[in-house]
Order: structure tokens, then sequence, then C-alpha cells
């Protein structure tokens, strides 16, 4: 068909119209692969090969470009594999591997196992065959077990896959106990050890396990390791410790005589040590706080909405312990433990009034006093404890002249308890009024979640409070809107759950805090509204809750290790949680 015969067709058809008929052949990339994988063994066109080893791997060019971005570079570039025919990559990869990123390249499919998933992660990042090294993370996510955890975490640390070194890292806390005496653990980085013993969700109940294995690793490379020690010594909870082992560390431990900083930090644990022991005031120093997992977990509630009992729940046993009595019933009160001192505020009494009273609990001591009331009044707000303070945040509170109270709109006000001088003042109101939202701290800042507007509808919001700047600002939008919901902090992850309709009461959500990202995580096993939450062991426990006319009579427990729900025990059927706290047990002589 020549030019001219071409262009009287085209004038001949040309009405004004166009017929127009779009022919997609959906195979065509699949057989245009195929193809050229049967081009590529028989070696037809190919202009490329590869060495890995002793073997030989002939390609093509544009196929490996199209890709990978590290061959596209390394082609265009200018770069000498550019112009010669052939890159070796000598022993840095094995063939085995390199031929499954072939095959990969050429057919979209690639078989992964136990045997080459980490070789793949390696050879995919270096590479950078991005789908093969997600898909490999993804693989040894889900075949992440007690006796890899440690190598994974070196593993996903070395090639930046973060959602792995997440959930390695917190297999490893649950179980640092066997881990510590591990090849894997004298190679990890000082970060990395960092990360383990700084965490509160470090699971071990002698901290000694904790100072021993951090003089274990320094020594294992003395002369490149020591200078790191003080450092890794201040994440340490010395004051945990037995004195005597204190008072045997400072003397007999050269890493601590030969080191004038580490010295002042073995101090400073022994006098927060004496202070604990004469029971001198609140401690607040990092030394003498509990790790999570050694926390006690109490549940408030009732008969009814209306708490009149604290209840100790020991979750290894499954048992649910009525621990003291409320000396001043309420309802719709928040609560915050600081410590080992549980801050009952404000909520309504049994004439429905509204109260500004603070009750404290004193869980070593089991008692009850009354600290400093709150500047206002209020119920259905929120509390989070933040660098040893307590905040109250948002609310309602009662409409002046009306009585019985009445709700109000909902509060932007925010106070700060200081416990020392056992104080309050008011800090910068939240960007937006709301009551029943879900308050947390984490990474020394405070969230609120969603709640109720000043207008009575839902929030979908994430507020943020940066206590340095004294400021609130918007962080985030809420995957919907939420009231009446629960949350939980587990390092920078925050978990949230429940809620008031049918589409939130059974869902749940990670929020990580540094980058700002929503994950959905597996439904709970029920619906919830109005329920509490709270982190210990690096597992997420909820309870309480209802829907509809449907009460939530378990406690239940979530692994983000395995993004699974079960149910730990049951909740006597006299019991209505209507808040759920940890605190720290009692410390060490």
């Amino acid at each position: 068909m020549s030019v001219s015969v071409h262009e009287n067709r085209k004038s001949r058809t040309s009405t004004g119209s166009m017929n127009i008929s779009l022919y997609h052949k959906l195979s065509h990339s699949e057989c245009v692969l195929n193809h050229l994988n049967t081009m590529r063994k028989q070696r037809l066109f190919t202009d490329m090969t590869l060495w890995a080893g002793n073997r030989s791997f002939p390609c093509h060019r544009a196929v490996l470009a199209a890709c990978s971005p590290y061959f596209e570079a390394m082609f265009s570039n200018g770069l000498r594999e550019s112009l010669d025919n052939t890159v070796n990559f000598h022993n840095s990869l094995h063939p085995e591997v390199l031929e499954l990123l072939l095959d990969f390249a050429y057919s979209s499919k690639i078989i992964i196992n136990e045997e080459n998933a980490e070789s793949l992660l390696e050879a995919g990042d270096m590479l950078q065959f991005h789908d093969v090294r997600d898909a490999a993370c993804e693989f040894l996510e889900k075949n992440l077990y007690p006796s890899n955890c440690l190598g994974m975490m070196i593993l996903s640390d070395a090639h930046q896959c973060q959602r792995l070194y997440e959930l390695s890292l917190r297999m490893c806390l649950s179980n640092f106990a066997t881990l510590h005496n591990t090849e894997d653990f004298s190679s990890l980085s000082k970060d990395m050890l960092l990360d383990l013993i700084s965490s509160d969700e470090l699971e071990i109940e002698d901290e000694q396990v904790v100072f021993n294995a951090v003089l274990h690793w320094v020594k294992e490379d003395l002369d490149k390791r020591k200078d790191y020690f003080p450092e890794l010594l201040r994440n340490v909870r010395l004051a945990l410790l037995p004195s005597e082992l204190l008072k045997e560390a400072v003397v007999c431990e050269d890493l601590i005589i030969a080191d004038e900083r580490s010295k002042l930090i073995m101090d400073e644990a022994v006098q927060c040590k004496k202070k604990i022991l004469q029971n001198d005031g609140v401690v607040t120093s990092l030394c003498a706080k509990p790790r999570k997992a050694g926390h006690t977990l109490l549940i408030l509630g009732g008969q009814t909405f209306m708490c009149d009992k604290i209840y100790q729940l020991d979750h290894k046993a499954k048992e649910i312990i009525p621990k003291a009595d409320l000396p001043s019933p309420r309802k719709e009160f928040s609560a915050c433990a600081i410590g080992c001192k549980v801050y009952i505020t404000g909520g309504r009494g049994s004439e429905n009034g509204v109260s500004k009273d603070v009750w404290v609990y004193d869980t070593i001591h089991e008692e009850w006093s009354k600290s400093a009331p709150m500047l206002i009044a209020r119920f259905g707000h929120g509390s989070a404890e933040l660098d040893n303070c307590l905040y109250v945040v948002g609310g309602h509170t009662a409409v002046a002249g009306v009585f019985p109270a009445s709700p109000s709109v909902s509060l932007k006000q925010v106070e700060k308890y200081d416990p020392l001088p056992n104080k309050w003042t008011m800090m910068a109101p939240l960007r937006d009024g709301v009551s029943n939202a879900a308050v947390v701290s984490a990474k020394l800042k405070l969230f609120v979640f969603g709640g109720t507007s000043i207008h009575r509808d839902r929030v979908s919001k994430v507020q943020f409070y940066d206590p340095h700047e004294n400021r609130w600002s918007i962080k985030a939008e809420c995957p919907q809107p939420w009231r009446y919901t629960a949350a939980a902090v587990l390092g920078s992850q925050i978990f949230i759950m429940g809620g008031d309709t049918e589409f939130t009461a059974a869902s749940a959500y990670r929020f990580d805090c540094e980058t700002n990202l929503w994950t959905r995580i597996g439904d709970m096993t029920a619906k919830r509204m109005s329920c509490h939450a709270l982190a210990s062991g690096n597992k997420v426990y909820v309870v309480g809750g209802y829907f509809g006319t449907q009460r939530c009579k378990t406690l239940d427990c979530y692994d983000p290790t395995s993004d699974s729900w079960n149910s730990i025990t049951s909740v006597p059927y006299s019991l209505i949680p209507t808040a759920f706290v940890s605190t720290w047990k009692h410390l060490p002589a």
C-alpha cells in the first residue's frame, strides 16, 4: 500500500463525522512478555549479558531498564556499563537469585519461599526491583518467629523495610528474655539496641536482665562500643534494680568506674532509689519508670454506668478481682494514671451535678485522697498523662442556673495538673471543642481523635498538642467521623477502635503519629461503643462498651504481629466498665 492510496482513502471517507472503533487485546502485554522470554532463552536480539558467580545470563537492555531504575540509570547515564555489553556482579549476587529476578522481569511471576525470601529482599533492594523487595518483605512478615525476629530486625533495618522492622521489633520486645544471649543480639547496631531497651513495651520482669545485656553487648567489642555505654545506661531503668546490685555496680563494674558520665547516671539512680524507698514525694526520673509489662491493669466500673468500684485485672490468670470502693460514685468521668496513682477527674454524681473534684487512688498504700479541684467542672472529657503531668481535655460543663445539670456545648478548654505543687493551670484551648473523644499521649505529645463537636456532630479530625509550644494544630483527618471511640498507644502507633455507628462500632485502625498515616487493622470480635482500651506487653486490650441493647461482656486482646483479636476472659455480669488504666506496681527494694 502506497502513501497516495492511503491518502485517497482518507479523503474518500471524510464525511465530517468519525465512525470509531477501539480494539484492545487484553492479553497483549502477556503475549509480548512471553515472546520476549522465548527470545531471551534462544538468545535472539539479546544485547546484554549479566554475570553472577560463574554463570552468565543473556538478556535485553530494554527489558531490564523497564523493570529496574537501577538498570535504567546504568544504561542511560554514560556509565561504563552503558557502553559494554557485560555486567559482572561476581560473588555479590547468587546466580539462583539473579535468575529468579530475571524470570520475574520477563514473566511478572516469582516464587518466594523460606529459602530465598531474605536473599530476594536484599537483591531486590540492591537492583531496585521494588515489587520483588516488597513481596519478599510481606512474605517475611507472615513468617516471623521468635527464632528469627532479631535477624529480621537487622535485615529490615539495612533495607528500609519499615513495616517488617516494626513487627520484628515488636516480637523482639516480647521475647527479650530469651534473645539477649544470642549471636544476633551481639550483632545489633547501637541504634537498634536503643530501640529495644528504651521502649516501655520491653517485656521483662527483672530489669537486671536489661542491665546485664547492655554490659554484654558493649564488652563484645569494647574498643568500638565503650563510648556508647553512657547513652545505653541512661535507658536502663536502674532504680528498678535491687539496691545491693546498684551499690555493687558503682564500685566494681569497670565500665562505670572508667567513665564520669556513667558515674553520674549511677549516682542519680542511687538517689532515685533512696527516694522511692523513703516514699519521698513523686519520682519522675526515667530510671524509675517501670516497663508497661510490669504495670497493674485496673478497671473502674459498677453495676450501672455509675462507677463505684476499682477492679484489678490479672490477664495471665484471666481474672477480674474487686480492689477498692470509690469514695464518691460518679459517671461520665475520666481516669488516668501517673506512676502508682490513679486520678479520677470530674464527672456527674448521683444528683446529676457536674463535678470539679479530683479523687486520687494510691495503689501502693491502697488509700484515697483528694487533690486540688479542676478549674472547670466537666464531664464527657478525656485525660492523659504527659511528662508526669495530667492533662484534661474537652467535655461538657453545666449550663449556669439550670438544675439538674444539662449538657452545654462541647468545651475547648484544656487544663494541666502538676502533682508536685498540687496545682491546675489553663493551657492553650483545642482548635475545635469536643466531648466524648479519644485522648492519648504519644511521643511526648497529646492526640485527640474525633469526638462530638459544639454542633453535636461527629468530628473527623485528629487534634495535636505540642507542650513545648503550648499550641494545638490539626494533625490529620480520621478515616471517618468518630465519637465514643477508644485509643491505646504502642510506641509511635496509636490504635483506635469502636464508635457509635454501624460502620465504626467493630472497626479498628492504626495511626502512625510520626508519618500521620492510617492503616485499617482486623475488626474487633464485637461491636463496641464507649469501650475502653490500653496497651500492655506489646498487645492492646479493650473492655466494656455496648451497641444498641447488647452489652459487650468480654475482655479482648489484639496482637499487632498477627493482626488478630481474641477474647481473654469474660467480664462479670455485675460489672459495667467505665474506665481502664495502667499503673506502676510496687518497686523492688
